[in-house]
């Protein structure tokens, strides 16, 4: 056994809510996992969302600090994330395809005239003045890059002390880009981090150099392999997307649950949104499904852990995953299924991590009512007031109708 323990966490997306539910999950296992720091592991990978929380990890920022700065909002000004910033429409994207329109729409007409247009062709030409994004991601990078300017945090790659992975795909080549690896660590982290998260049609490209940039869940799930070649004893995984599966049985303490299995919602009766959602959720998980056949083939030296929701859990996949509205509530819900799931598999998972010199504190687990926020958190003076009354309404409403 091995006195330090090589360790990686690979952590996938899942828009805002995904990266909230990985904090969440982060405390669990951290807490309950006495020797377990996550700000000192060999490497970490993440995409999309994930791309975000595997930054912090790298620069310092413990599960609970990230819950701190990013979720609570604690710290100093200028330190902390904004949520509502990284939800502003695209002006500028708007703009300037707007400005395009008249060229566009003269196009047409000349070949109207010249008898050179046709049906298919006006459709591609208009296509072309759409917006590619609808909401702008300039922020994350901004908001990020002062965030990772603290003292003893860096915005550089090259500048620290474990291996960070964030991976993009090429829009214009399809392949997978692993800023952080030799020859892609030159850009800045929080920029990296933009261009994993730019899901398309939510998000514009991101520039870097003379490519674009788009999210690197199009490629694979998690992309842990490029951690798993540098040699690990223990991968951590997290996926915070799983598909709905209406015929287990959910907990009935869950906000939105049936009462029963058979009470369960028939998603194509809930409209488009649903549908896309278990559509994208079921490609997701199937490939992440194969990518792990094949990490145990290819790696068998590894022990790898992999934490999700349950398929039953209303709470997640009736929530959209791109509202902040929740995130106090959602990342208290992670923290508390994490350690639901650990106590469930007690036995296996001690054993795991035995064979790293791990141990599993029982004391935290057998603690049904450990609490990591109070997502009720006591006001301060007359609008802070005001602002948490008004925040639980829009909790409830959004409880209710979601």
């Amino acid at each position: 056994m091995k006195s330090t323990p090589r360790i990686g966490v690979a952590l996938a997306g899942g828009g805002p809510l995904g990266a909230v539910y990985e904090i969440g999950a982060l405390c669990a296992l951290e807490e309950a996992v006495a020797g377990l720091d996550l700000t000192a592991c060999k490497g970490y990978v993440g995409v999309s969302a994930g791309g975000f929380v595997a930054a912090g990890l790298a620069n310092g920022l413990s599960p609970r600090e990230q819950c701190r700065l990013f979720i609570e909002n604690h710290g100093a000004q200028g330190r902390r994330l904004d949520p509502a910033a990284l939800m502003q429409p695209d002006w500028k994207g708007y703009a300037q395809r707007l400005a395009g329109l008249p060229g566009v729409l003269g196009s047409i007409a000349l070949d109207a005239v010249l008898g050179l247009g046709s049906r298919g062709r006006v459709m591609d030409q208009l296509g072309s003045a759409l917006p590619i994004g609808v909401f702008s991601n300039e922020a994350v990078h901004r908001q990020l890059a002062r965030v990772f300017s603290a003292r003893g945090r860096t915005n550089d790659f090259r500048q620290l002390r474990q291996r960070l992975v964030l991976v993009a795909v090429d829009l214009d080549s399809g392949q997978a880009r692993p800023f952080g690896m030799p020859g892609h660590d030159d850009v800045p982290i929080s920029r990296a981090v933009q261009a994993s998260a730019a899901l398309p049609g939510l998000f514009p490209p991101v520039k870097i150099k003379d490519r674009y940039y788009v999210d690197g869940a199009l490629k694979k799930t998690l992309h842990a392999s490029v951690l798993l070649e540098q040699g690990l004893d223990l991968l951590i995984c997290l996926n915070p997307l799983v598909p709905w599966d209406g015929r287990a049985q959910p907990h009935g303490d869950e906000p939105g649950a049936p009462a029963s299995a058979s009470d369960a919602p028939r998603l194509v009766e809930l409209g488009l949104p649903t549908v896309l959602s278990q559509t994208f959720r079921s490609m997701i998980r199937s490939r992440m499904e194969l990518g792990m056949k094949g990490y145990a083939h290819a790696y068998p030296r590894t022990d790898i852990v992999l934490l999700e929701p349950r398929s039953s859990d209303a709470t997640i996949f009736f929530h959209n995953p791109f509202s902040y509205a929740q995130r106090r509530w959602m990342v208290q819900h992670a923290y508390a299924e994490t350690l639901r799931w650990m106590r469930a598999h007690r036995h296996s998972l001690a054993d795991t991590l035995a064979r790293h010199g791990l141990v599993l504190d029982d004391k935290v687990l057998d603690d049904q009512n450990r609490q990591l926020i109070d997502s009720r958190l006591p006001p301060r003076g007359r609008a802070q007031k005001a602002l948490r009354r008004l925040e639980r309404t829009l909790q409830q409403l959004e409880t209710q109708f979601a």
